[in-house]
């Protein structure tokens, strides 16, 4: 089996590393002709935990290959993976389909045998099928069947959801592109990993439909822990009591600043934007859209009512700066919203993140980028978490007050143990629960 894999981002360049783990030889094809340079010497354009040892260990061994050329991996390929990029398109919200396109027309003349193209790429419904069309009007001889199977990979756990998925979603025309997918994915049946064959289009709206769903729990938790705080009630215990109710699951019940990352913030949009090209009312989803743009938004002023008229005087350390730890990703953090915000209302910001230092130096400007926590506490204020990396759940009032100045911190993303903070003269604020003193 001969698989090339079209964009070395994120999800192509986990998916082909993956596929080369199964046995598969996989090519990936990019056009950027630096990030391929570093590819071969072992330098990734992101970080993905494990990503790095399946990529050096695949390609010593002859498996993974990565390639500016499409010409020669193309005309060999029995299976094409179409893994560009489909960003938010400037101005309208619609998905921006012209990665897809062009890589479809660029396919089309070099196709010379029968081949699968598969688009992994999260895509509208109706994108395979013009894909299809795409490649007749570019090749009328074009012997090839197109496929849906969109990708379920979380930023920092991408491999083991790539090697032990929840489910795989493929949708096919024909009983012959069903069997070449049913053999691609053949490793993940010693798991029993379940698959789901549907039509073209079904597939592509589950891609979507699932990630606005994960978005608008995420959502309601937020919206049920600003409730609690009024109430002074727990929202732990909330989620944990909602979340043992299997109907409903534990997952994603985890109250924060906010959705971020590469997936839900557009593909909530497009969601959005395709229900309103036909008519449709998705009113729960415009609004959970609304909502997590004012949540982030509103951190500024959850900190200016804790910390009250002296704020302008105080020193801050934010740690975490990634919209979620195991990735240094900036794609809508809530950093990118409240840092900004805290420099025009605070003496002066300290952030540290573990990984996410060099892509956040990007977005962020006139910051103090400390070299470790030690170092942006030091002398500090108050300390905001804001990224649940596992280096900051230790945290405790002992150990802060080693360095700190001030005794106040407010945890974002409720990754503290309350009971390190108790009678330890520090107040610790937590959404939904709290103040700890």
């Amino acid at each position: 089996m001969k698989i090339v894999m079209l964009g070395t981002g994120y999800v192509g360049l986990v998916t082909g590393a993956c596929f080369s783990e199964f046995g598969y030889e996989v090519i990936c094809v990019d056009k950027d002709k630096e990030k391929i340079n570093n590819l071969e010497k072992g330098i990734l354009p992101i970080y993905e935990p494990g990503l790095e040892i399946l990529v050096s260990k695949n390609f010593k061994n002859g498996k993974l290959k990565f390639s500016n050329s499409i010409q020669k991996p193309i005309s060999d390929a029995d299976a094409i993976f179409i893994a560009v990029g489909t960003p938010e398109r400037r101005g309208d919200g619609h998905a921006d389909l012209t990665y897809v396109y062009e890589a479809a027309k660029e396919i089309a003349p070099i196709l010379k045998k029968y081949c699968v193209l598969i688009t992994k790429s999260t895509v509208p419904v109706g994108t395979s099928l013009e894909i299809k069309n795409i490649i007749k009007r570019h090749n009328s001889n074009a012997n090839f069947d197109v496929v849906s199977n969109p990708e379920f990979l979380r930023e920092g756990s991408a491999i083991e959801d790539f090697m032990r998925p929840n489910r795989v979603i493929i949708g096919c025309e024909n009983e012959k592109s069903k069997q070449i997918l049913k053999r691609i994915y053949q490793p993940l049946n010693l798991i029993q990993t379940p698959i789901l064959f549907t039509d073209l289009k079904s597939a592509e709206l589950i891609k979507y439909a699932s990630n606005a769903f994960l978005a608008m729990k995420i959502s309601f938790i937020n919206q049920m822990a600003d409730l609690s705080e009024n109430l002074n009630t727990d929202i732990h215990f909330i989620s944990r009591g909602m979340g043992l109710d299997k109907r409903i699951g534990d997952k994603f019940l985890h109250p924060g600043p906010g959705y971020g990352g590469s997936c839900f913030p557009k593909d909530t949009i497009a969601l959005s934007k395709i229900a309103s090209d036909h008519n449709v009312d998705l009113s729960i989803i415009n609004n959970v859209i609304s909502y997590n743009k004012n949540r982030k938004k509103s951190l500024i002023k959850k900190l200016k009512h804790i910390l009250g008229s002296d704020m302008k005087k105080m020193d801050v350390a934010v740690l975490g700066l990634s919209f979620k730890p195991g990735t240094d990703d900036m794609r809508e953090s809530p950093s990118l919203d409240l840092v900004p915000s805290l420099a025009k209302n605070v003496k002066e910001i300290k952030v540290y993140d573990p990984i996410a230092m060099d892509e956040a130096s990007k977005y962020i400007k006139d910051v103090y980028f400390a070299d470790n926590i030690d170092d942006c506490i030091e002398n500090v204020d108050v300390t905001i978490i804001l990224t649940e990396w596992s280096e900051f759940r230790t945290l405790s009032a002992d150990y802060l007050s080693k360095f700190m100045k001030g005794k106040v911190v407010v945890d974002f993303r409720n990754a503290l143990n309350p009971e390190n903070f108790l009678n330890k003269n520090f107040t610790l604020y937590q959404v939904g629960r709290g103040p700890f003193n």
